[in-house]
């Protein structure tokens, strides 16, 4: 079934970002959140690669949207992801090879990623390129947002570092323990218990 009925196309870009949040809210994309989040650098460039990819993608499924066949769309859509993830990984193999070296099978994992397959199920296939692409672009910037404060709190703890700038006093001791896969836990658990936090008050009646 293809409807134009849903939320707006500013709705699509609002929600991804945080009410929707491909990360504290949906729980999608965690392997990449939790992978490659030990230093700023290397967030931002896989939620540049996630962006083009899910951009790409949504616009594409969008505008194909009348052909999709029900028991074939998965195999479009994961086809139509795997083409611009390739595009993605053989960019960033040629222009910063340091850092694909450093995201390692991450950004070819893209492919398998839950948010991009969802977001064309859930929108581009259903509505307009307009809805597709506000959509994209909200999720994109919901699961930045995301990778960016996850990195943050683990790079300045665990290296004293931020974007590979000393910001932290040479006295400040180096929580190694952040940058390693157990900090990646404990820092999506306590911003993930934030969120929740703050959506409670929210929700809370003023008395």
């Amino acid at each position: 079934m293809r409807t134009e009925d849903g939320p707006t196309p500013l709705e699509r870009f609002i929600r991804g970002i945080l009410p929707e949040n491909p990360v504290f809210r949906q729980m999608l994309g965690l392997c990449p959140t939790l992978a490659v989040t030990n230093n700023v650098k290397a967030a931002l460039t896989m939620s540049a690669a996630v962006l083009f990819v899910l951009f790409s993608a949504n616009v594409i499924v969008s505008l194909i949207r009348g052909l999709l066949k029900p028991h074939l769309r998965i195999l479009v859509f994961t086809l139509t992801i795997a083409t611009f993830v390739t595009i993605a990984d053989r960019v960033i193999a040629a222009f910063m090879f340091g850092m694909s070296k450093q995201l390692g099978p991450y950004v070819p994992l893209i492919i398998v990623n839950c948010i991009i397959i969802a977001r064309c199920e859930v929108c581009a296939s259903r509505q307009s390129v307009w809805h597709a692409a506000a959509d994209a672009v909200g999720q994109a910037l919901g699961f930045t947002l995301a990778l960016l404060s996850i990195a943050s709190i683990r790079e300045v703890l665990g290296s004293g570092t931020w974007l590979g700038m000393r910001v932290m006093p040479g006295v400040w001791p180096d929580w190694v323990i952040m940058v390693l896969p157990p900090g990646a836990f404990l820092t999506l658990g306590l911003l993930l218990g934030l969120v929740n936090w703050l959506g409670t008050l929210r929700r809370r009646p003023a008395s």
